[in-house]
């Protein structure tokens, strides 16, 4: 285990570190769908741009998660999802992954230490053409229950008014329970170390027609070495993607993706509540990394990691923030396209 004293440099990170980790986890990426905010409804415009940092968006790039790799591999099903979906990813086989390890930041030069939510999108593709997108971070929660104390967190977390978060709190003390995790200073070393979280709540439906909520993970296979920011820090701004990109090249990384089956009565609509930890899980097949390649040119980059974009048999549940997301994304995604001209480009021209 790599482990370093904290230092004065260490705590400085804080007030930065706290706020990229809700920041991050905002860029799962929520937008109010008509009508929830009425007559004051905000819209995913609006959301979208509260995203952005003082200076404005960075113009050609993701929203948010703006810093990212891309990587390709396979997704192989060990056939024990069946029982829970229809869904043709389900039945035994290897199918192929694009996927994107990624920083909760709005900033794409954003220093790798000064981050605390790390995501990873994937998009598995069947035979018959059908597509799972999912996008997944580190957190073990959502740092809040609603949609609308999602939007007075980031309200509160941007105010003047030194009473903004003391009075957000009091409204909404679930945010607690996520800080501890929020203000760790126990990070992973690689993307390749993490876990990554559904969060949201899904529904699997079998051939029957039943449906079982779950929510699902990608476990690593790797073991998790413990860095503090400040040791991160050290290591120079980029050095994850470094890091992801070495690794791979000296071997193949695999995650294995285990399904959490919902008891009655378990909360499927506030990610902010986890599940306990006796329910059922089911290992339904293992996720490869194959080979990472640079954002600017990789088959990611224009890549939308919609997280309703679903095969048959597998579908939203009555959790409304998947909806609100896809919302957000679209905008994101509308918006970094018309801004083709202001990308960075390459030396031979190209796109990045």
């Amino acid at each position: 285990m790599v482990q370093s004293p904290a230092s004065s440099k260490d705590f400085r990170l804080w007030p930065f570190v706290v706020i990229a980790a809700v920041i991050g986890i905002a860029a799962i990426g929520f937008a109010y769908t008509a009508g929830w905010l009425s007559p004051n409804r905000l819209t995913p415009k609006k959301l979208v741009a509260g995203l952005a940092p003082p200076g404005g968006p960075a113009l050609g790039h993701r929203r948010n998660h703006a810093k990212g790799i891309c990587f390709t591999g396979t997704f192989e099903a060990n056939g024990e999802g069946s029982a829970l979906s229809k869904a043709p990813v389900f039945v035994r086989g290897q199918y192929p992954i694009v996927g994107r390890f990624n920083l909760g930041t709005p900033n794409p030069n954003a220093e790798d230490a000064m981050v605390r939510t790390r995501g990873l999108g994937i998009s598995i593709t069947t035979p018959d053409g059908q597509v799972w997108r999912s996008s997944m971070i580190n957190a073990p929660i959502f740092p809040v229950s609603t949609p609308q104390a999602f939007y007075d967190l980031l309200t509160a977390s941007g105010s003047k008014d030194r009473d903004a978060m003391k009075n957000f709190i009091a409204a909404n003390p679930e945010f607690l329970t996520f800080l501890p995790w929020a203000k760790s200073d126990q990070w992973t070393e690689s993307y390749a170390e993490e876990p990554y979280n559904s969060l949201n709540s899904f529904l699997f439906v079998d051939e029957s027609g039943a449906k079982h909520a779950i929510r699902w993970s990608l476990i690593p296979a790797a073991q998790p070495v413990s860095i503090s920011p400040g040791e991160l820090a050290k290591r120079g701004p980029d050095y994850l993607e470094q890091e992801i990109t070495q690794r791979v090249a000296a071997g193949p990384q695999h995650w294995n993706l285990i399904v959490t089956v919902a008891n009655p009565g378990d909360p499927t609509a506030d990610p902010n509540k986890a599940w306990p930890v006796d329910r059922r899980t089911v290992n339904v097949g293992t996720m490869t990394v194959q080979q990472i390649e640079p954002e600017p040119d990789g088959p990611c980059r224009d890549i939308n990691y919609d997280p309703t974009v679903l095969p048959a048999g597998i579908t939203t549940s009555d959790d409304p923030f998947p909806a609100a997301r896809s919302a957000a994304y679209s905008r994101s995604y509308n918006s970094r396209t018309a801004e083709e001209a202001d990308y960075p480009r390459t030396a031979t021209g190209a796109k990045q």
